[in-house]
Formats: structure tokens, C-alpha cells, sequence
């Protein structure tokens, strides 16, 4: 497993970011994309990760709980 780490532009650069990474991967983003509209559907569907980067202990538990996954299924 590893982690790619992408520092865009705008909130639309995600979806393009979906389609170059590899297929096993998945994006972790900032919850605010969730409440966008069609971009939040789209992210939604597409199987994105959302952390809520103003409690930092819940998103702490988000990425903790995506990292103990990603080992016990060896994925990426």
C-alpha cells in the first residue's frame, strides 16, 4: 500500500485526479466537496473518502480506519 498525496487547484481538479490514478486507489478528500452539487454527487459516486478537517479527531479516526483497510485487505 501507499499513499499519492496531489495538491490541486480547484475543487473540479479531483475528478480528473480520479481517472490517472490507479484503479485500486482511493481519494481522500475534504467533506466541504460533499455539499457542492453535482461535484459532491460525482465524488460521492466515484467512492471518495471525506474527512471534516475542522474536527481534527474525527478526521484522524477517518484515515485511521481507511489505513487498518487498506492493510487488512492489501489494497491500495
Amino acid at each position: 500500500p501507499y499513499v499519492i498525496v496531489c495538491n490541486h487547484q480547484a475543487s473540479l481538479d479531483l475528478i480528473g485526479m480520479v481517472e490517472v490514478i490507479p484503479e485500486r486507489c482511493v481519494p481522500i478528500a475534504k467533506k466541504e466537496l460533499l455539499y457542492m452539487g453535482t461535484v459532491g454527487w460525482a465524488c460521492w459516486l466515484s467512492g471518495i473518502i471525506f474527512i471534516d478537517r475542522h474536527r481534527r479527531e474525527a478526521a484522524i479516526d477517518v484515515i485511521s480506519q481507511t489505513a487498518r483497510t487498506m492493510w487488512r485487505e492489501n489494497v491500495r
